[in-house]
């Protein structure tokens, strides 16, 4: 199922904060940071084994359980850290959502194995060849 990216969007709950950081007085007055919040199991765009995965993947990025935020304060400006902050977050969610292919372990064939046994005679040898002489007495 392909996942409705407005309908998603506008289920995203937006609130703003002072930002730290350089910036003089013009920090100290205006509300320049960003944060944005989903609730997972309150979205209605989502599909139950979406909501799941999402749980999955980014349980550690979790609040109260089930909600995901992010924040953005790169910018002066409080729209392009909106714009920013949207762009990523789409990102993050998309990139949580994607399934990994079951990796397929790569069968050696009878010439690598002999090839590898071959190089470490070889080297084995050339190893001995540097040992002191043992004499017997």
């Amino acid at each position: 199922m392909e996942i409705n990216w407005e309908q998603l969007e506008k289920e995203f709950k937006y609130s703003t904060t002072r930002s730290s950081g350089s910036g003089g007085q013009h920090v100290n007055k205006v509300e320049t940071k960003v944060i944005v919040k989903l609730d997972i199991d309150a979205s209605s765009t989502l599909s139950n084994d979406e909501k799941s995965l999402l749980k999955k993947k980014l349980k550690s990025r979790l609040s109260k359980g089930t909600e995901i935020s992010m924040y953005c304060q790169a910018t002066r400006s409080q729209l392009k850290n909106k714009e920013r902050l949207t762009k990523n977050f789409i990102k993050l969610i998309k990139k949580s959502l994607e399934v990994q292919k079951k990796r397929k372990p790569k069968k050696i064939s009878q010439a690598e194995k002999e090839k590898k046994l071959h190089n470490k005679r070889k080297r084995s040898e050339l190893k001995r060849s540097r040992q002191k002489p043992k004499l017997d007495v």
